[in-house]
């Protein structure tokens, strides 16, 4: 368990703190907007109204004792720039920012962000890739263009092998699992494949829709 900052009650950060709050990590969540607050209370541990540009609120809080700070601020660059600053200034462990383009990016890494993630843009991407085949059941984008992707098995596929469709050497593909009502993470080169079941695919994004023609 974790004890993670918010900062920013928009849809974004209410997300955030929804799932944090699943995950079973405390949560504090500040915002100026009390109304905003009010929509995400049954997700935190703790809330504060207030600015997050202002060092003695800020102060305040114990920046320290928090093991991640999120700023989810998404209308105001400058005020998410200017808190990215003062929770480096006030000793934050780790800080993740939201940005909407490369310069936001930029500007936040260079003045105290550790990670900057881009929600409209990753939802975009996997929103495309997700829906633009019908064998595509779900995606997970990871580093380096790998990708995971739970995919249809193709119908020619049907009663073989895992061993002898030798994907893996072919193609640098890995199957982790198969799925047929529940995942089975327990598979070997002697594991079965049938047509109407799904599977967990990891390996080079373009390798996968290359050879799913996705």
């Amino acid at each position: 368990m974790k004890n993670v900052l918010v900062i920013g009650a928009g849809r974004f950060g209410r997300y955030t703190c929804e799932k944090l709050h699943e995950l079973g990590h405390q949560v504090m969540l500040v915002d100026k907007n009390e109304d905003r607050i009010n929509k995400a209370l049954e997700y935190v541990t703790s809330a504060e109204i207030g600015d997050s540009t202002d060092r003695k609120f800020m102060e305040s809080l114990g920046i320290q004792d928090y093991d991640l700070c999120i700023v989810a601020i998404g209308d105001d660059f400058l005020s998410s720039l200017e808190t990215t600053f003062l929770l480096e200034e006030l000793g934050a462990k780790k800080t993740v920012s939201r940005a909407t383009s490369g310069s936001q990016e930029k500007f936040l890494l260079h003045n105290g962000a550790d990670a900057v993630v881009f929600p409209e843009r990753q939802l975009g991407n996997w929103t495309a890739i997700r829906y633009s085949s019908e064998s595509i059941h779900n995606y997970i984008e990871l580093m380096d263009g790998y990708s995971i992707f739970e995919l249809e098995i193709p119908k020619e596929w049907n009663g073989k092998k895992i061993g002898e469709l030798d994907i893996r050497n072919k193609y640098n593909i890995n199957i982790l699992g198969v799925k047929n009502g529940k995942m089975d993470m327990n598979i070997g080169v002697d594991t079965i494949m049938r047509y109407g079941e799904t599977m967990l695919v990891l390996g080079k994004t373009q390798s996968i829709q290359k050879l799913f023609y996705l």
